[in-house]
C-alpha cells in the first residue's frame, strides 16, 4: 500500500505540472477561441532565455526579471502583430498561424542562444522526503506547490477581479461583451501577457526537471490529453485533467507496463483522451456547443 501511495503521489505531483502547461492553452482559448499551438515554443523560449542569462553572469533575480520582461513583450507582440489582424479569420487560419509561430519562436531561440543542451538549477534539491514509509521528491513537492499557487492565483483572478469577470463574459458571449463596452483588444493583450508569465514559470520548472533543450517544446503534446479530458475552456477542468493524466500514466506504467513490455506511460494518457472523445467530447468541464437551425 505504501508503494501504491508513493506512485500515486508522484503521479499527482506530475499532474500539477501538466496542469500548469495546460492553463496556458485555456487562457488563450477562453478569451479568443484560439488553440495556441505556440505555447510549447513559448515555454522553451522562456527557459532558454533564463538559463542563457544565468550562464552569462546574471544573478537569479535579475535573470528572472529580464526573462519576465522579455516574455511579456514577446506575448504582447504576438497578439498585436499576428493575432489581432486575424481576429475575424476562420479558426483553422488562426490555428495555422500559431503553428507557424511555434517554429518561428524555436528558430528565434536557436538564433539568439544556440542549440546546445543546458542544465538548469533553481536551487531546489531532488532528494527524497520520507514519511510513513512513503518517499516523495523535494523538487516535485516544490514544483507542485509553485504550480498550485499559480493555478490558484489565476482562478482567483478570473473570479474576483474586474478584468477576470470581463474575460469570463467574453468567453461566454463575445458579441454581448463588446456591446456592453468591454474592450476586447485590451483583454486579449492582457491574457496573452498572462500566458507569457505562465510559460516562464512552466519553462523554469520543466527545464530544471528534464534540462533545457529543444524537445522541451514538446511538453505541449502532454497537455493535449489534459485539455481533452478536462475541457478546453475550463481552468478547473485543466486541474482535474492534469491530475487524472499524471496519476493514470504513473499507475499504468508501474502496474500494467510489465505486461506490455513497458513504455505505456508515453501513450496511455492519449488512450484515456480518445475514450473521452468518444464518450464525452466536451470533456468533464467543457461546454457542449449547441447550434440552432
Amino acid at each position: 500500500m505504501s508503494f501504491f501511495i508513493e506512485v500515486l503521489l508522484g503521479g499527482l505531483l506530475s499532474g500539477v505540472m501538466y496542469t500548469m502547461v495546460a492553463i496556458g492553452f485555456v487562457l488563450i482559448y477562453k478569451a479568443s477561441g484560439v488553440f495556441n499551438f505556440a505555447q510549447g515554443a513559448m515555454v522553451l523560449f522562456a527557459a532558454l532565455t533564463f538559463v542563457s542569462l544565468t550562464e552569462r553572469g546574471f544573478a537569479f533575480p535579475l535573470a528572472f526579471i529580464a526573462t519576465l520582461a522579455a516574455m511579456l513583450l514577446l506575448a504582447l507582440a504576438i497578439e498585436r502583430i499576428v493575432l489581432r489582424p486575424l481576429v475575424n479569420a476562420p479558426p483553422l487560419s488562426l490555428f495555422l498561424a500559431t503553428l507557424g509561430l511555434a517554429y518561428i519562436l524555436e528558430g528565434l531561440a536557436q538564433t539568439l542562444w544556440g542549440t546546445q543542451v543546458h542544465g538548469l538549477d533553481i536551487g531546489v534539491s531532488d532528494a527524497p522526503i520520507s514519511a510513513a514509509g512513503v518517499s516523495v521528491s523535494r523538487f516535485d513537492l516544490f514544483a507542485a506547490g509553485t504550480a498550485a499557487t499559480l493555478v490558484a492565483t489565476l482562478a482567483l483572478f478570473f473570479r474576483l477581479t474586474r478584468s477576470g469577470v470581463a474575460l469570463r463574459a467574453v468567453a461566454d458571449d463575445p458579441l454581448a461583451a463588446i456591446a456592453v463596452g468591454i474592450d476586447l483588444r485590451r483583454l486579449l493583450a492582457l491574457v496573452w501577457g498572462v500566458a507569457g508569465v505562465v510559460a516562464l514559470v512552466a519553462g523554469l520548472l520543466w527545464g530544471a526537471r528534464v534540462g533545457v533543450q529543444f524537445s522541451l517544446s514538446l511538453v505541449v503534446l502532454k497537455a493535449l490529453p489534459v485539455l481533452i479530458i478536462g475541457g478546453f475552456s475550463s481552468i478547473p477542468g485543466a486541474i482535474v485533467g492534469g491530475l487524472i493524466v499524471g496519476a493514470s500514466e504513473k499507475l499504468a506504467e508501474v502496474y500494467a507496463g510489465p505486461w506490455v513490455n513497458g513504455g505505456i506511460e508515453t501513450w496511455f494518457p492519449y488512450f484515456i483522451a480518445l475514450a473521452f472523445l468518444l464518450v464525452r467530447p466536451a470533456g468533464l468541464f467543457g461546454e457542449r456547443s449547441v447550434q440552432r437551425v
